[in-house]
């Protein structure tokens, strides 16, 4: 069975609705108006850098971040750290310089992208190891050993 064009807007009006909170629906609980998608994208110049995802967890002796790098060129990445503050940021090149006019779909992100995180633990800022191997970037840091609390005795 062919669908209308009527059907297509009805089954993204419906879509839409699933994700709308109450205060916008109105009294009789349909969805209220809004406008079209051409009206409210934000299409200025302003850029802000992607989000880099992380995992961060530990081992007995080690801290160890990772990161999800593939495409990006060792020499396109900074990692710096200081007072326990870890940043990771780059660049993801596509490699096409094209200048398309018309795209279709367009979900890779490209460009800058920058991460800072407070790590969770001490560790030795001066014994750390970066390695990007198969696109991840793996960060292992030497922890600082928390020593024993000492009983005081009470005079």
């Amino acid at each position: 069975m062919a669908r209308k064009q009527n059907d297509d807007l009805l089954i993204e009006d419906e879509l839409a609705a699933a994700f709308l909170n109450d205060d916008e629906l109105t009294t009789n609980d349909t969805p209220a108006p809004s406008a079209p998608a051409e009206d409210t994208w934000d299409d200025s110049d302003e850029e802000f850098p992607g989000q880099l995802a992380i995992d961060v967890y530990e081992t007995d002796e080690k801290l160890v971040v990772k990161a999800r790098t593939a495409g990006v060129n060792k020499e396109d990445l900074d990692v710096s750290i200081s007072d326990g503050i870890l940043t990771i940021s780059g660049t993801l090149s596509s490699g096409d310089e094209s200048d398309a006019t018309n795209w279709h779909i367009q979900e890779c992100y490209w460009g800058e992208f920058s991460r800072t995180l407070a790590l969770p633990v001490n560790v030795k800022e001066d014994e750390v190891e970066a390695v990007l191997k198969d696109g991840v970037l793996t960060i292992s840091f030497s922890k600082v050993k928390q020593e024993q609390a000492k009983k005081i005795q009470v005079l």
